[in-house]
């Protein structure tokens, strides 16, 4: 049975784990969504109570019935690039595709339902107190008065968008920064805006989690944290780093769990600050995050953890749970 995975070309992170899974002879069908109609093709027949549908790209058909998975791992928008792009044309298209891998039986990493919910910012803050998970006082408001009245209470604040960042932004990112002394909140009028108490941290940590496996990764926070810019975001900081492996918490990786569960997440890539006291505290969870960074510095096979989840089976010499940085539910405690 065939592995679906939904990206674009040039995504390194998916590569890395189609070369896990044809290393243990999985068969991989990677196509963007973007390209249908075009050089994606898809038929679905519903006739005598049953479905029978395919998918074809690169000249290869595949049964939608033989699907054991589906990665949703970072798919371009359905008809956008068809010789007759248009609004009307990609609402046709996603919901033929979409809907018609609703009808098998594959498992999804991410479900569109779940990954669309995981996606709402306010949502996750939510969720991850539920949970248990440390978070920071966020505001999110339209209102100045409100803005100022946040800012009395927490003086430090950091400002961020409250989407970040879209598989379809072409990797464009708006940094996390702190808030001007003195800031009057008039523009807070002209859209939603995410204030939240700076946490004074020692360290970015990275969590990315497959299935019931959990790699956690720890970069000690560079001198430019507080630069003039103000900006504190560690995917702008040059001095941050370099990534390290670190244990998980036991009761980090009790509420990640049931984050998880709740948010009906196979993969889930958390971050967190460190602060002074070794708290984690909680940012945002991203359902279709990044790891290739990650374990090319740390040397966690995230990617060989991916290809097994989307196998459904071992590849190989079954991966030692016990390394560091490395937490499996059910397993032993670390930290």
């Amino acid at each position: 049975m065939t592995v679906l995975i939904l990206t674009s070309e040039q995504d390194v992170t998916a590569d890395m784990a189609v070369v896990e899974l044809n290393a243990g002879g999985i068969p991989v069908l990677r196509l963007d969504p973007a390209e249908l109609p075009g050089g994606v093709g898809v038929s679905g027949e519903f006739a005598h109570g049953a479905f029978h549908g395919h998918l074809s790209v690169g000249g290869r058909v595949v049964s939608m019935g033989g699907l054991r998975s589906i990665w949703v791992r970072r798919p371009g928008t359905p008809a956008s690039r068809a010789s007759a792009a248009s609004a009307w044309l990609t609402e046709e298209a996603t919901q033929t595709l979409y809907g018609m891998l609703r009808c098998t039986d594959a498992r999804w990493m991410n479900h569109p339902d779940a990954a669309r919910q995981a996606r709402h910012k306010p949502w996750q803050l939510w969720l991850a107190r539920a949970c248990g998970l440390p978070v920071p006082a966020t505001l999110i408001t339209t209102f100045p008065r409100v803005a100022r009245e946040f800012t009395e209470r927490y003086p430090d604040l950091v400002v961020k968008p409250v989407s970040g960042t879209h598989p379809g932004d072409n990797g464009l990112a708006v940094p996390t920064t702190r808030v001007r002394p003195g800031e009057d909140y008039r523009d807070v009028a002209h859209g939603p805006t995410l204030l939240q108490r700076r946490i004074r941290k020692t360290a970015d940590i990275r969590l990315t989690c497959v299935g019931e496996r959990m790699f956690a990764a720890r970069a000690a926070s560079g001198q430019d944290t507080d630069a003039t810019d103000g900006i504190v975001d560690v995917r702008f900081s040059a001095g941050a780093g370099p990534w390290r492996p670190v244990a998980v918490p036991r009761r980090i990786a009790d509420a990640v769990h049931g984050y998880l569960r709740r948010a009906g997440l196979a993969y889930g890539a958390f971050d967190f600050a460190e602060d002074t006291d070794g708290i984690w505290w909680f940012l945002e969870c991203n359902q279709s995050g990044q790891f290739g960074f990650v374990e090319i510095e740390t040397g966690q096979p995230i990617a060989r953890a991916v290809a097994q989840w989307l196998a459904g089976e071992p590849l190989g010499p079954p991966l030692d749970p016990g390394e560091e940085g490395e937490w499996t539910l059910g397993g032993a405690e670390h930290g």
